[in-house]
């Protein structure tokens, strides 16, 4: 399809906080670009707070991509988002390369 992105293109950028207060516009943010793409790339290296709302997105995130067999990538993480995912012991489970 001519609008799938390529493995080049820029990773999504989400410099906002994600939490509670944001979570419904990162949300359909995100399962756009999902939907936009076979190969989501993800870089949260500017978030600055995430509490369980964001955590929860990303969870989602990627059980949709796994779900269209897509594949959703964070490619850099915040200090915030690694402490989350070590908080919730998930790095693994992410498979992500925490960057």
């Amino acid at each position: 399809m001519a609008n799938r992105k390529k493995k080049s293109d820029p990773p999504l950028v989400i410099a906002e906080d994600m939490t509670i207060y944001h979570a419904a516009a990162h949300k359909q943010g995100l399962l756009d670009a999902l939907l936009a793409t076979d190969r989501l790339e993800i870089d949260l290296s500017a978030v600055s707070e995430i509490d369980t709302a964001g955590f929860q997105l990303l969870v989602l995130v990627k059980r949709e991509a796994r779900r269209l067999n897509k594949e959703a990538l964070i490619v850099a993480h915040s200090e915030a988002v690694r402490d989350v995912l070590d908080f919730y012991n998930m790095a693994a489970a992410f498979g992500d390369p925490l960057l």
